[in-house]
C-alpha cells in the first residue's frame, strides 16, 4: 500500500530513523530503526523485476535483443543521426550530461537515466507515461527529439528488421504506397497525410509503432542498478548489527547519519531505488528562457489521455491491472510545479542536475535544500536544514557511494555488433 508516493514501511521507518536522529549516538552505533532504514535502501532489497502486464514481450529475450538494436538505430529519427542512445548515452550511464537534452533540436528538460526504471509507474519528469514503451514512443514522434512519422518507422522496420521483428509480434501487415511521412505529430503535412489514409492503415501503422516501444522496453528492462559500496555496508550493518570496517570513510558515515537523519533525504529518496517514485515540488527554480513547466499538474491529465496508457487498446493489460492508472494521485494546483523524485544511484556522475539542469553540480544542490526558497510557482515542500560546512560536505561524500557499473550483460551495454 501506498500514500502520497510513500509505502507504509517507508513512512514506518522514516519517521523511527528520525526520531531516533534527534538523539545524539556513538559515531559508531546505530539505532535499530537506522539500522532497518538504511537496510531497507540497500540494492539487494530490490527484488525480482516487476511484471508489466501492459507488454505481452517486456520479458521475452528475443524483445530484448530486437529492442537493443532500435535503441541504437539513427535510423529512426527524421534526420537519421539521433537513436535513443543519442541522449541515454551507455557510455554516460545512459544519460547525457547535459542540461537540455538534445535531439534533432532542444528540448526543455534533462535527460532522465533509465536503470531500474521497469521498477517505476511513472516515466518522465512529470510522469505523463506510465510504462516504458510509451515512454519510448514519445521521443520518436517528438519535433525535438527524433522528429519522425509512424509511416517512416513502419518503413525501417519492413525493411530492415523484418525478420526479427516477426519473430517477436508476428506477420507485418502489408503495406503498399505509405506516404513517405505520415503520423499524427505537429508537422502539418504529416499530419494531414496521416488523417487521409483509412483508419485501418493508421491502425495496422500504429501497431508496428507500438512494438517498437514494446521492444525498446524489454531492453531497458535488462538494465539494473548494480551493488555499491554503501549497499554492501549496508547488507553487513543488516546482518551483524555493527558496521562494517573499510567499507565507508568516516565522512562518508556521517553523510549517510545525515541521509538517513538531519537532512531528510530519505523523506523521499527512500527503498532499493532511492526513490519514492513520486512528485515533489522543491523550489527549483525556473530555467532561463524556457517556458513555465507546471510539471506533474499537467503530466497527470497527459496521462489520463495518453493513446498509449495501461488502459488504451494498445495495451495488454486487462483493465484490472492498471491499478496505478486508476489510482493516482490527480494533478491540480498541489502538483504544480512538482516533479519526479530521481533514483540517487549513480547520482555524482550524472550533473547538472533537476529537470532542467537548473543547479550545476552537487554543491549547487545541497545548498539548494540547505537554503529551502521559495518556489516559482506552486508551494515548496522544503524547510531550510541550517546544514553546517562540513555537513554539507559529509553529504556529498556519502553521496559519491552510491554511483557502481550497472548489472546488464556487457553487450547489452554497448551499440549492437
Amino acid at each position: 500500500m501506498r500514500i502520497a508516493g510513500y509505502s507504509i514501511f517507508a513512512i514506518i521507518l522514516i519517521a523511527g530513523a528520525a526520531a531516533a536522529g534527534a538523539s545524539a549516538s556513538p559515531a559508531d552505533a546505530w539505532s535499530a530503526d537506522e539500522r532497518a532504514l538504511i537496510a531497507s535502501m540497500s540494492i539487494t532489497m530490490l527484488g525480482p523485476i516487476p511484471t508489466d502486464p501492459s507488454n505481452r514481450v517486456a520479458d521475452d529475450s528475443r524483445a530484448a535483443r530486437l529492442g537493443h538494436q532500435l535503441f541504437f538505430d539513427k535510423r529512426l529519427s527524421s534526420n537519421g543521426e539521433i537513436s535513443c542512445a543519442s541522449c541515454h548515452d551507455p557510455a554516460r550511464g545512459f544519460q547525457d550530461g547535459m542540461a537540455l537534452a538534445k535531439g534533432v533540436g532542444t528540448t526543455d528538460r534533462r535527460t532522465m537515466p533509465i536503470a531500474s526504471g521497469a521498477w517505476s509507474p511513472w516515466q518522465f519528469w512529470d510522469g505523463r507515461k506510465d510504462s516504458q514503451w510509451a515512454q519510448a514512443l514519445g521521443p520518436l514522434e517528438s519535433a525535438v527529439e527524433h522528429g519522425g512519422t509512424r509511416t517512416q518507422y513502419a518503413r525501417v522496420i519492413t525493411a530492415h528488421y523484418r525478420q526479427s521483428f516477426e519473430e517477436v509480434f508476428g506477420r507485418l501487415p502489408a503495406l503498399p504506397d505509405l506516404p513517405a511521412e505520415a503520423g499524427p505529430v505537429a508537422d502539418a503535412v504529416a499530419s494531414a497525410a496521416w488523417r487521409a489514409l483509412p483508419s485501418s492503415t493508421q491502425d495496422d501503422i500504429t501497431g508496428i509503432y507500438v512494438n517498437i516501444g514494446k521492444a525498446i522496453a524489454a531492453y531497458e528492462r535488462v538494465l539494473r542498478h548494480g551493488v555499491t559500496r554503501f549497499d554492501r555496508f549496508a547488507d553487513s550493518l543488516a546482518s551483524t548489527g555493527r558496521e562494517p570496517s573499510g567499507l565507508l570513510s568516516a565522512e562518508e558515515k556521517a553523510g549517510l547519519r545525515l541521509f538517513v537523519g538531519k537532512a531528510q533525504c530519505a523523506n523521499c529518496h527512500n527503498g532499493p531505488r532511492l526513490t519514492d517514485d513520486f512528485f515533489h515540488n522543491t523550489g527549483v527554480p525556473a530555467a532561463a528562457a524556457l517556458p513555465a513547466d507546471a510539471g506533474r499538474a499537467k503530466g497527470a491529465e497527459l496521462v489520463q489521455a495518453d493513446e498509449f496508457n495501461c488502459l488504451s487498446r494498445w495495451s495488454d493489460s486487462p483493465k484490472a491491472a492498471c491499478t496505478e492508472l486508476a489510482f493516482m494521485v490527480a494533478g491540480g494546483v498541489e502538483m504544480d510545479r512538482a516533479f519526479k523524485t530521481p533514483s540517487l544511484r549513480d547520482v555524482a556522475e550524472r550533473a547538472p542536475y533537476m529537470h532542467a539542469g537548473q543547479l550545476a553540480d552537487l554543491d549547487a544542490v545541497i545548498a539548494h535544500y540547505d537554503r529551502a526558497p521559495k518556489s516559482p510557482s506552486g508551494r515548496s515542500e522544503l524547510r531550510r536544514l541550517r546544514l553546517r560546512t562540513e555537513e554539507r560536505a559529509q553529504l556529498i561524500a556519502f553521496l559519491r557511494v552510491l554511483s557502481a557499473p550497472l548489472d546488464a550483460p556487457k553487450a547489452m551495454l554497448e551499440a549492437p555488433r
